[in-house]
């Protein structure tokens, strides 16, 4: 049942200070609390001897007995708090410590990952699974300590009492031990299935709210809403049978509980009349029998707790096991020039096998240019993906000033390039910390900014906006036009002046003109700098020291713009349907 758990164990050696307390202080509070069967017991025989007697009570000595009650009731509740303080407070550690381990892992996760797992499920797992294994680090652990040093200091009172009474009193525990081994296998297997629906629903409502625009566009809200309530009745169905399961328990724990006072009633007042205990004796035992009430009856709920967060570590340990396919096994730090050089480069992508880059040779030097195009999924952005190392080549190799990218310091590598994707991510923050995102120096100035926002050709619509550079753009940048997000993405890779420049048809979205603008600032900025250039604009790409025309991911067609206009083919055909 534990063995999914046994992953967290290091966090009990980090913090064993606050565990080792937390159990200290849960026996102080046992034995404080369990002593007032003592105090019960001779209370009870006194008030037997004063009717004996038939004298008058002093009341002095029942105020004693009351107050002696009183202050280990509060000395018990004491030593409780503590417990609480400490071991729930590292359960709060440990959550804190998991979730950082959890979200670090997933930075170093590479993109493949990323395309096999949903958001929704990534979500799920840092924060829902993580925070059933806190009650399980906390709550579980604190209940289940609490019940094993009750269990065995009512024991330990009760057998100096008297032996027999105390087995037949204990006499319906195993029946309950056995109930919840018979249970919790139940529940470990329908808590696994509670987490997947759970995963399911929290994809659904995020790629709602992430596609909110296209959906009310094509009127499709009652479909969602649909889609999301049969989502929500297959959870709520798999929910109430882990339900209905583990609500055998508090009918079971308390006929077992309600039997043992019913034994220690009956027993208990035969040995009493046999004159083996004594009547005290009889409260006592009714009194201990309360006391491990609580504890036994929390063992259902303990062990559906570890159940759950059983299931919950299993499907965090499946995602802290994955190892990157991406590592980076170079430290060092050194100039990166920008010489590219692909040799017989293959490019299957490994979540669907499918062939993207065949046989793929070009060389570029240092300062020089390559565009790229060809038509839809002809391996164009897959040429980029190799080259920021998103992915490792199937066969073949790229070099980088002549070494072969996998021997490269991946972060050096990345902090020398400048890319702008095609599909533009704009951070819920202001234009400037947006565009600051590509620095590597945090006290970049402002002067700066706007540099990249001019070279970009994005200042002048940025100071129309009524807070300017201050301005916060919506979640992905839904409150911009397409032609400013990806103008604001250019600027972002340009801030930091990285030797590496890469475009993925990022000038889709602006005119003509504004193209025109753009390029003529990057000719300045791309001196000595190494760029590659995707589009699907003959315009974007004819000053390119090296064009290369993709199909099917091969090279079909490569030279400069009047090489490929002369060999009057695909390059050559696409100029002219977009000059006409």
């Amino acid at each position: 049942m534990v063995k999914h758990l046994k992953a967290i164990n290091h966090y009990f050696l980090k913090y064993k200070w606050h565990f080792l307390g937390g159990i200290l202080f849960v026996a102080l509070s046992t034995i404080f609390g369990t002593y007032q069967g003592v105090i019960v017991r001779n209370g009870t025989n006194q008030i037997i001897e004063v009717f004996k007697k038939n004298e008058a009570a002093e009341s002095g000595v029942f105020i004693t007995y009351g107050l002696t009650i009183i202050g280990l009731a509060l000395t018990s509740g004491l030593f409780m708090f503590l417990m609480r303080q400490t071991i729930i407070v590292m359960s709060r550690h440990i959550e804190y410590d998991q979730k950082n381990e959890i979200y670090s892992h997933y930075q170093e996760l590479d993109a493949s990952f990323y395309k096999q797992n949903t958001t929704g499920d990534l979500m799920n797992r840092i924060s829902e699974d993580v925070g059933k294994v806190r009650m399980y680090s906390g709550p579980a652990i604190m209940y289940l300590a609490n019940t094993l040093v009750t269990t065995v200091t009512v024991l330990i009172f009760m057998l100096s009492v008297n032996v027999q009474l105390t087995l037949i009193v204990f006499l319906p525990l195993p029946l309950l031990s056995y109930l919840i081994y018979r249970v919790s296998d139940m529940i470990n297997k329908q808590s696994g299935k509670v987490q997947q629906e759970l995963g399911n629903l929290t994809t659904q409502a995020q790629e709602t709210f992430s596609a909110i625009r296209v959906i009310k566009a094509y009127a499709r809200e009652t479909y969602f809403t649909e889609k999301m309530q049969e989502k929500n009745e297959v959870y709520k169905k798999t929910a109430l049978k882990l339900a209905t399961i583990e609500s055998f328990f508090g009918p079971a724990m308390v006929l077992m509980i309600g039997l043992s006072v019913l034994i220690t009633v009956w027993y208990g007042g035969k040995l009493t009349i046999q004159g083996k205990i004594e009547p005290g004796n009889v409260t006592e035992f009714i009194f201990y029998v309360f006391r491990l009430t609580w504890p036994f009856a929390s063992l259902g709920w303990v062990t559906s707790l570890i159940q759950r967060a059983s299931a919950s570590q299993e499907r965090i340990n499946e995602f802290l096991n994955t190892k990157p396919a991406i590592t980076n096994s170079n430290k060092e730090t050194y100039l990166i020039k920008g010489e590219i050089e692909f040799k017989n480069v293959n490019f299957r992508y490994p979540e669907n096998n499918i062939e993207a880059i065949k046989n793929i040779s070009f060389k570029l030097k240092q300062g020089q240019t390559l565009g790229i195009t060809g038509k839809v999924g002809s391996g164009k952005s897959s040429i980029l993906n190799l080259i920021t190392r998103q992915y490792d080549v199937t066969s073949g190799e790229i070099l980088i000033d002549q070494k072969n990218i996998k021997q490269h310091n991946l972060h050096l590598l990345r902090k020398n390039m400048g890319v702008v994707p095609q599909e533009v991510f704009l951070f819920s923050d202001t234009i400037a910390n947006n565009i600051l995102f590509g620095s590597s120096n945090k006290n970049t100035g402002k002067e700066i900014i706007e540099l990249a926002a001019k070279q970009a050709q994005v200042h002048n619509n940025i100071l129309t906006f009524p807070e300017k550079y201050e301005t916060v753009v919506g979640e992905r940048g839904v409150t911009l036009s397409g032609g400013q997000k990806q103008r604001i993405s250019i600027a972002r890779a340009l801030i930091n002046k990285p030797q590496l420049l890469f475009f993925d048809d990022c000038l889709s979205a602006v005119d003509t003109e504004t193209e025109e603008q753009i390029l003529n600032n990057l000719k300045q900025e791309m001196e000595n700098k190494t760029a590659i250039i995707v589009s699907h604009r003959i315009s974007s790409l004819k000053n390119a020291d090296l064009i290369l025309y993709l199909k099917e991911g091969e090279i079909i067609e490569m030279g400069t713009h009047e090489e490929l206009i002369a060999l009057k083919g695909s390059y050559f055909q696409l100029h002219q349907m977009q000059s006409n």
